[in-house]
Protein backbone atom coordinates (compact mmCIF):
# COMPACT_ATOMS: atom_id res chain seq x y z
CA UNK A 1 0.00 0.00 0.00
CA UNK A 2 1.11 3.54 -0.71
CA UNK A 3 2.42 5.17 2.10
CA UNK A 4 1.65 8.80 3.44
CA UNK A 5 4.46 9.99 4.75
CA UNK A 6 5.42 12.64 2.40
CA UNK A 7 1.71 13.65 2.36
CA UNK A 8 1.41 14.01 5.97
CA UNK A 9 4.89 15.79 6.16
CA UNK A 10 5.30 17.39 10.09
CA UNK A 11 2.44 14.43 11.13
CA UNK A 12 -1.05 14.54 12.14
CA UNK A 13 -2.27 18.20 12.35
CA UNK A 14 -5.57 20.26 12.64
CA UNK A 15 -7.41 19.54 9.16
CA UNK A 16 -7.23 15.66 10.45
CA UNK A 17 -10.23 16.67 12.69
CA UNK A 18 -13.94 18.41 12.06
CA UNK A 19 -15.63 18.46 8.90
CA UNK A 20 -12.30 18.25 7.17
CA UNK A 21 -11.33 15.03 8.40
CA UNK A 22 -14.28 13.77 8.39
CA UNK A 23 -14.88 13.85 4.79
CA UNK A 24 -11.31 12.99 4.52
CA UNK A 25 -12.04 10.00 6.97
CA UNK A 26 -11.56 6.21 4.99
CA UNK A 27 -8.98 8.32 2.67
CA UNK A 28 -7.12 9.15 5.92
CA UNK A 29 -7.31 5.80 6.94
CA UNK A 30 -6.49 4.07 3.79
CA UNK A 31 -3.29 5.80 4.24
CA UNK A 32 -2.04 5.80 7.89
CA UNK A 33 0.95 3.96 9.08
CA UNK A 34 1.52 4.66 12.13
CA UNK A 35 5.17 3.04 12.54
CA UNK A 36 6.37 5.11 9.32
CA UNK A 37 5.23 7.95 8.92
CA UNK A 38 7.31 10.92 10.07
CA UNK A 39 7.19 12.99 13.31
CA UNK A 40 8.66 15.80 12.60
CA UNK A 41 7.22 19.11 12.03
CA UNK A 42 6.45 21.49 8.99
CA UNK A 43 4.70 24.39 10.81
CA UNK A 44 4.03 28.43 10.14
CA UNK A 45 2.94 29.10 13.02
CA UNK A 46 2.37 26.29 15.31
CA UNK A 47 -1.02 25.51 13.86
CA UNK A 48 -0.98 25.30 10.50
CA UNK A 49 1.27 21.98 9.05
CA UNK A 50 1.93 21.37 5.38
CA UNK A 51 -0.84 17.82 5.37
CA UNK A 52 -3.49 20.73 6.54
CA UNK A 53 -2.75 22.74 3.70
CA UNK A 54 -2.95 19.17 1.47
CA UNK A 55 -6.16 18.23 2.42
CA UNK A 56 -7.68 21.93 2.88
CA UNK A 57 -6.78 22.16 -0.86
CA UNK A 58 -8.30 18.83 -2.05
CA UNK A 59 -11.51 19.60 -0.18
CA UNK A 60 -11.89 23.39 -1.75
CA UNK A 61 -10.79 22.10 -5.16
CA UNK A 62 -14.09 19.75 -5.01
CA UNK A 63 -15.88 23.00 -4.01
CA UNK A 64 -15.47 25.23 -7.10
CA UNK A 65 -15.09 21.86 -9.48
CA UNK A 66 -18.80 21.34 -8.64
CA UNK A 67 -20.11 24.79 -8.70
CA UNK A 68 -21.01 25.08 -12.22
CA UNK A 69 -22.17 21.61 -12.37
CA UNK A 70 -19.61 20.71 -15.21
CA UNK A 71 -16.18 19.16 -13.74
CA UNK A 72 -14.10 20.00 -16.61
CA UNK A 73 -11.12 17.78 -17.76
CA UNK A 74 -8.55 20.95 -17.38
CA UNK A 75 -9.67 21.04 -13.73
CA UNK A 76 -8.81 17.64 -13.18
CA UNK A 77 -5.40 18.42 -14.97
CA UNK A 78 -4.60 21.31 -12.75
CA UNK A 79 -4.78 19.55 -9.69
CA UNK A 80 -3.17 16.48 -10.78
CA UNK A 81 -0.21 18.68 -11.86
CA UNK A 82 -0.43 20.44 -8.58
CA UNK A 83 -0.05 16.56 -6.61
CA UNK A 84 2.44 15.01 -9.30
CA UNK A 85 4.55 17.60 -8.25
CA UNK A 86 4.70 17.16 -5.20
CA UNK A 87 3.58 13.32 -4.45
CA UNK A 88 4.71 11.35 -7.31
CA UNK A 89 2.45 8.82 -9.40
CA UNK A 90 1.47 6.41 -6.69
CA UNK A 91 -0.06 8.78 -3.95
CA UNK A 92 -1.58 11.08 -6.75
CA UNK A 93 -3.46 8.21 -8.14
CA UNK A 94 -4.85 7.76 -4.83
CA UNK A 95 -5.59 11.08 -3.79
CA UNK A 96 -7.83 11.63 -7.54
CA UNK A 97 -9.95 8.71 -6.13
CA UNK A 98 -10.44 10.21 -3.00
CA UNK A 99 -11.30 13.96 -5.05
CA UNK A 100 -13.80 11.69 -7.41
CA UNK A 101 -15.33 11.01 -4.50
CA UNK A 102 -15.23 14.70 -3.09
CA UNK A 103 -17.00 15.23 -5.96
CA UNK A 104 -20.09 13.34 -5.56
CA UNK A 105 -20.13 14.67 -1.36
CA UNK A 106 -22.61 17.06 -0.33
CA UNK A 107 -19.67 19.29 1.11
CA UNK A 108 -20.83 21.26 4.25
CA UNK A 109 -18.70 24.15 3.30
CA UNK A 110 -20.03 26.39 6.02
CA UNK A 111 -18.27 24.11 8.56
CA UNK A 112 -15.25 23.69 6.59
CA UNK A 113 -14.59 26.99 6.22
CA UNK A 114 -15.13 28.04 10.03
CA UNK A 115 -12.31 25.05 10.82
CA UNK A 116 -9.79 27.09 8.00
CA UNK A 117 -10.59 30.14 9.45
CA UNK A 118 -9.52 28.91 12.88
CA UNK A 119 -6.80 27.53 12.16
CA UNK A 120 -5.00 28.54 9.19
CA UNK A 121 -2.38 31.57 9.01
CA UNK A 122 -3.65 34.18 6.60
CA UNK A 123 -0.60 33.57 4.42
CA UNK A 124 -1.92 30.51 3.67
CA UNK A 125 -5.53 31.88 3.22
CA UNK A 126 -4.32 33.91 0.53
CA UNK A 127 -2.76 30.98 -1.06
CA UNK A 128 -5.90 28.94 -0.72
CA UNK A 129 -7.77 31.55 -2.90
CA UNK A 130 -5.08 31.45 -5.62
CA UNK A 131 -5.30 27.88 -6.23
CA UNK A 132 -9.16 28.14 -6.41
CA UNK A 133 -8.82 30.86 -8.93
CA UNK A 134 -6.20 28.40 -10.64
CA UNK A 135 -8.69 25.71 -10.73
CA UNK A 136 -11.47 28.17 -12.38
CA UNK A 137 -9.32 29.64 -14.87
CA UNK A 138 -7.91 26.19 -16.08
CA UNK A 139 -10.01 25.87 -19.01
CA UNK A 140 -9.59 29.54 -20.17
CA UNK A 141 -12.58 31.28 -18.64
CA UNK A 142 -13.24 32.21 -15.02
CA UNK A 143 -17.35 30.90 -14.76
CA UNK A 144 -19.46 33.43 -13.29
CA UNK A 145 -20.88 30.55 -10.74
CA UNK A 146 -17.09 29.60 -9.54
CA UNK A 147 -16.21 33.12 -8.82
CA UNK A 148 -19.23 32.94 -6.67
CA UNK A 149 -18.42 30.35 -4.54
CA UNK A 150 -14.66 31.23 -4.70
CA UNK A 151 -16.06 34.75 -2.92
CA UNK A 152 -18.21 32.93 -0.49
CA UNK A 153 -15.20 30.85 0.65
CA UNK A 154 -12.91 33.33 0.82
CA UNK A 155 -14.94 35.95 3.35
CA UNK A 156 -15.67 32.75 5.64
CA UNK A 157 -12.03 31.81 5.89
CA UNK A 158 -11.86 35.23 6.99
CA UNK A 159 -10.16 36.88 4.13
CA UNK A 160 -11.63 40.51 3.27
CA UNK A 161 -13.12 41.43 0.12
CA UNK A 162 -10.01 43.56 -0.30
CA UNK A 163 -7.80 40.34 -0.24
CA UNK A 164 -10.79 38.36 -2.74
CA UNK A 165 -10.89 41.22 -5.19
CA UNK A 166 -6.84 41.54 -5.56
CA UNK A 167 -6.61 37.89 -5.91
CA UNK A 168 -9.53 37.59 -8.80
CA UNK A 169 -7.59 40.68 -10.64
CA UNK A 170 -5.11 38.36 -10.98
CA UNK A 171 -7.01 36.05 -12.79
CA UNK A 172 -9.75 38.52 -14.44
CA UNK A 173 -8.21 40.94 -16.60
CA UNK A 174 -9.97 44.71 -16.46
CA UNK A 175 -8.97 48.09 -17.65
CA UNK A 176 -8.18 48.63 -13.65
CA UNK A 177 -6.99 45.36 -13.08
CA UNK A 178 -3.68 46.38 -12.37
CA UNK A 179 -5.16 48.80 -9.54
CA UNK A 180 -7.61 46.39 -7.81
CA UNK A 181 -4.53 43.94 -7.65
CA UNK A 182 -2.69 46.45 -5.06
CA UNK A 183 -6.50 47.14 -3.30
CA UNK A 184 -6.37 50.99 -4.59
CA UNK A 185 -8.26 52.89 -7.55
CA UNK A 186 -7.46 55.20 -9.93
CA UNK A 187 -8.59 58.02 -8.01
CA UNK A 188 -5.67 57.07 -5.16
CA UNK A 189 -2.75 59.32 -4.73
CA UNK A 190 0.61 58.39 -5.84
CA UNK A 191 1.82 58.12 -1.97
CA UNK A 192 -1.64 55.62 -1.28
CA UNK A 193 -0.83 53.79 -3.77
CA UNK A 194 3.50 53.42 -3.07
CA UNK A 195 2.11 52.76 0.60
CA UNK A 196 -0.16 50.17 -0.43
CA UNK A 197 2.39 48.31 -2.82
CA UNK A 198 4.30 48.21 0.19
CA UNK A 199 1.53 46.38 2.47
CA UNK A 200 0.99 44.22 -0.52
CA UNK A 201 4.56 42.72 -0.78
CA UNK A 202 4.69 42.11 2.64
CA UNK A 203 1.70 40.87 3.45
CA UNK A 204 2.30 37.94 -0.02
CA UNK A 205 6.00 37.70 0.24
CA UNK A 206 6.93 33.69 -0.54
CA UNK A 207 8.96 33.44 2.79
CA UNK A 208 5.35 33.78 4.35
CA UNK A 209 5.32 29.94 3.07
CA UNK A 210 8.80 28.88 2.35
CA UNK A 211 8.47 25.72 4.59
CA UNK A 212 5.25 24.66 3.10
CA UNK A 213 6.98 22.91 -0.17
CA UNK A 214 8.56 24.28 -3.00
CA UNK A 215 5.77 24.19 -4.98
CA UNK A 216 3.34 26.02 -2.52
CA UNK A 217 6.43 28.63 -2.69
CA UNK A 218 6.72 28.64 -6.35
CA UNK A 219 2.77 29.75 -6.83
CA UNK A 220 3.33 31.90 -3.47
CA UNK A 221 6.54 34.01 -6.03
CA UNK A 222 3.64 34.38 -9.23
CA UNK A 223 1.32 35.60 -6.94
CA UNK A 224 4.26 38.08 -5.55
CA UNK A 225 5.24 38.96 -9.01
CA UNK A 226 1.74 39.90 -10.26
CA UNK A 227 1.73 42.46 -7.50
CA UNK A 228 5.42 43.82 -8.39
CA UNK A 229 3.91 43.96 -12.61
CA UNK A 230 0.60 45.76 -11.47
CA UNK A 231 2.88 48.27 -9.21
CA UNK A 232 5.19 48.59 -12.19
CA UNK A 233 2.33 49.20 -14.50
CA UNK A 234 0.75 52.09 -12.70
CA UNK A 235 4.19 53.23 -12.23
CA UNK A 236 4.97 54.00 -15.91
CA UNK A 237 1.61 55.07 -16.60
CA UNK A 238 1.59 57.51 -13.77
CA UNK A 239 5.50 58.54 -14.29
CA UNK A 240 5.97 57.68 -10.82
CA UNK A 241 9.71 57.93 -9.60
Amino acid sequence: MVKLGKWIGGGLGWAFGGPIGALLGFFIGSFFDAAKISTSRQRIDGTTQRGDFILTFLVLSAAVMKADKIVKKSELDFVKRFLLRNFGEAQTREALKELKRLLETDIPIDEVCLQIRMNMPHALKLQILHYLFGISAADGEVHVSEVNIIEQIAIKIGLTRGDFSSVRSMFVQQTDSAYKILGVSKSSTNDEIKKAYRQMAIQHHPDKVANMGEDIENAAKKKFQAISDAYEKIKKERGIK
